[in-house]
């Protein structure tokens, strides 16, 4: 028994769950049952993953005691509104993290977005556009979405969540965290009870009417880095300037530093002081 489950109101919403002890890549194994013809609404969750990956192809391992989840979902959707669904899959990673992991302890991150002074504090994740999550200014989680066009035509959605619960990679260039280097008192199944909780309240928000407006505000509440300097690397080119927002379309809108307002539908963001030099 893995001890994962999913929360009532997603069981009664007819959400299913397959949870593994250990798997390859929580994400292939949900295109797999894409192109079987499963119809969807399908979690794959492990306690272990050896084989995931990352924004770009890169590698996303998660050790035991790390979430590593899947969310399957298919029918009428077309590419662009599927796109705005790694928002809907932060903003209720946030949540999340707010509802079962009350306290940790902050100092700021070397990427310039943490809050400043240490101890012992509420929890308070920033999201980072596209599909990262930051507290303290490091990454502690991140959201990989992928895509399939199954047998009978329809469009599958793949959403990855990858949390560093109790361990986070060391060998990379990027300031990173966990939930335990923290402080905070949370395992993987509790998280994740209350991520298919929070799910179903802000997907149903989301498909009312593709109610992204509503996404979009509560998503920019929450925001890292707003107003702040950054460097945004577009296929090895640099953009510096300020970011002002994400728009409705929920791209990145920054105000570069000849005073021209550019939106950005992919790139790595960097924050803060050391901006210029990470996106080197």
């Amino acid at each position: 028994m893995t001890g994962f489950a999913l929360s009532p109101i997603a069981q009664q919403n007819g959400f299913r769950l397959e949870a593994f002890e250990t798997i390859g890549s929580t994400n292939a194994v949900a295109l797999e049952r894409a192109q079987a013809g499963d119809p969807g609404k399908l979690w794959i969750v492990s306690k272990k993953q050896e084989s995931g990956r990352g924004r770009r192809g890169r590698a996303w391992s998660s050790p035991e005691g790390n979430l590593a989840a899947s969310l399957l979902l298919t029918g009428n959707v077309d590419l662009k509104s599927a796109a705005t669904l790694g928002f809907v899959a932060g903003l209720s990673l946030a949540d999340a993290l707010n509802a079962v992991c009350p306290t940790a302890n902050f100092s700021v991150g070397m990427d310039g977005a943490g809050n400043a002074g240490a101890g012992k504090a509420p929890l308070r994740v920033e999201l980072k556009w596209p599909n990262d999550l930051l507290a303290g200014g490091a990454k502690m989680a991140g959201i990989l979405l992928e895509s399939t066009i199954m047998s009978d035509g329809r469009l599958a959605v793949v959403i990855g969540i990858g949390v560093n619960v109790v361990a986070y990679p060391e060998d990379v260039p990027y300031p990173a965290t966990s939930l335990a280097r923290l402080g905070a008192t949370c395992d993987a199944e509790t998280l994740f009870l209350a991520l298919s909780d929070a799910w179903e309240e802000n997907y149903r928000v989301w498909a009312n009417g593709r109610g992204l407006s509503d996404i979009r505000k509560r998503w920019l509440s929450q925001a890292a880095g707003i107003g702040s300097e950054v460097a945004v690397r577009i296929d090895g080119a640099v953009v510096r300037g300020i970011f002002e927002t994400i728009d409705e379309d929920c791209q990145f809108v920054i105000r570069d530093n000849d005073g021209l307002r550019q939106k950005i539908a992919a790139g790595d963001v960097h924050f803060g002081t050391v901006a210029s030099a990470n996106a080197e």
